[in-house]
């Protein structure tokens, strides 16, 4: 029987540093990836809309739109992972990364190593979610979970939240009643290692919370579980 050799994985990156867009690209083209380069946001973004790609490797510097508002724009009508890239160390600058839904987010100067590392944790990760699509819906008493939106209805209103927020309440109400402990939660949802001073699970149960109250959810309650995570308690109707 002959096997059909599986398609080298499509990346799109989104550079406008000349010299390090071609390394990229040389570097993931020597590792069997098949790489598009793009110089500039606004043309990355039409090109991301336009195609399918596996994965995009996006800096947040960029002229014509910048990253951040790139992924936005590109959040409301795919869910293809992003990395982005940055110089800017800052942890308010991350936090601004992942809330539009960013995958993962990889500080300048990093080696090509690390990028390599990141990029096939992320299309394993996907590869897996794929495969795990089979399971039953989520039965919440009020919500609709909408998969293919990364977004949450009930009745005719939406949640509006990110993927990454997305992902985070529908394991939270798949286990509702149970506490879910942070390191758990940070590998699960963030695909990422739990750090002590990291913020950015406690800021997606904040932005859930918000946004389930604004459209009249009472089914449930997001709470905190001090020294240990969160859970989702069912409460009475």
């Amino acid at each position: 029987m002959q096997v059909t050799p599986r398609a080298p994985a499509r990346i799109l990156a989104i550079e406008d540093d000349s010299l390090l867009a071609a390394h990229l690209h040389d570097h993931l083209r020597g590792r069997g990836f098949d790489v598009t380069l793009r110089h500039d946001g606004k043309e990355g973004l039409g090109l991301a809309r336009e195609e399918d790609f596996d994965l995009i490797l996006m800096d947040i510097l960029l002229p014509g739109c910048n990253g951040l508002d790139a992924l936005a724009h590109l959040r409301r009508e795919r869910k293809v992972p992003v990395i982005l890239m940055s110089a800017l160390g800052a942890e308010q600058d991350r936090i601004a990364g992942f809330s539009q839904g960013a995958d993962d987010y990889l500080p300048k100067p990093f080696s090509m190593g690390e990028m390599e590392v990141r990029i096939e944790a992320v299309l394993r990760r996907v590869a897996y979610e794929r495969a795990e699509a089979t399971v039953e819906p989520n039965q919440d008493p009020q919500l609709d979970f909408v998969d293919n939106r990364n977004d949450v209805r009930l009745g005719e209103q939406w949640a509006g939240l990110t993927p990454t927020e997305y992902r985070l309440l529908d394991l939270l109400s798949r286990n509702a009643e149970e506490v879910l402990s942070k390191p758990f939660l940070y590998q699960q949802v963030l695909h990422r290692a739990f750090s002590q001073h990291d913020r950015v699970l406690d800021m997606h149960v904040s932005h859930i919370r918000r946004k389930l109250q604004a459209v009249g959810y009472s089914a449930g309650r997001l709470e905190t579980v001090w020294g240990k995570g969160y859970l989702l308690t069912r409460q009475p109707s």
